[in-house]
């Protein structure tokens, strides 16, 4: 197969961990990014199995940082980019702390968009060029039967939004967008009660990457490769 590169953001743990596995084992070049690589083990450990993963240090919350990271690798191609990394602060109604809300927006919504406009010029070098957001159905309008999760439900319909604008002003580009939903997997995230495993939700996300093209740009895509309302 080519020689393909992907990068993923929050690369040392549960669904990040799990692409970066994946791609390596297929033969890709993984540039596995995560915001302290002394303290991640279990990517460390990967990356010593595996000579195609090369881990670089990425605090999602300074995108002076980003901004640097791309200055860094101005002269490779990129793929794949897929923002993974995310944050899940608690919040019910009348206990929503404002500073953690303004904090999620920076990760969950603001912070993906900032990773495509630094890559882009990498990206529009790639050979399949895409970028894959992790959004979740939690993030729908349409699914919200629940209620609850304030912050972690707007900034994700947050991130669907930009991810949609940026599907319309990538495509001149010739780069793909899509956004994802992995399913209710058992991550640290997900807690050990959620439906499936890391390894069933990364195989059907990389499913519906590989399916990603100019002509299905723009939309909102589970693992299991069906289509969720906005």
């Amino acid at each position: 197969m080519a020689n393909y590169q992907v990068l993923i953001t929050g690369a040392n743990r549960g669904i990040g961990l799990e692409f970066t596995k994946q791609y390596a084992q297929d033969g890709w070049n993984v540039i596995a990014c995560c915001r302290d690589p002394q303290s991640a083990a279990a990517l460390q450990a990967l990356a010593n199995a595996h000579a195609n993963i090369r881990i670089f240090s990425l605090d999602l919350a300074d995108f002076a940082k980003i901004d640097a990271l791309a200055l860094q690798l101005k002269n490779e191609s990129i793929d794949v980019l897929i923002n993974n990394a995310g944050v899940y602060p608690d919040s019910s109604l009348g206990d929503a702390d404002e500073n953690e809300w303004l904090d999620a927006f920076k990760i969950n919504s603001i912070a993906p968009l900032k990773m495509a406009s630094a890559f882009t010029s990498h990206m529009a070098k790639g050979q399949l060029k895409k970028i894959a957001t992790l959004s979740s159905k939690m993030g729908s309008v349409d699914d919200n039967t629940s209620g609850g999760s304030y912050i972690y439900r707007s900034t994700k319909t947050a991130v669907n939004m930009v991810m949609k604008s940026l599907s319309i002003d990538l495509k001149p580009y010739g780069i793909a967008v899509v956004t994802l939903h992995p399913g209710w997997v058992q991550t640290d995230m997900g807690g050990s009660n959620a439906l499936i495993n890391t390894q069933t939700s990364v195989s059907g996300l990389r499913t519906v990457i590989e399916k990603l093209n100019l002509s299905n740009t723009g939309k909102f895509i589970a693992y299991d490769g069906k289509e969720i309302a906005w």
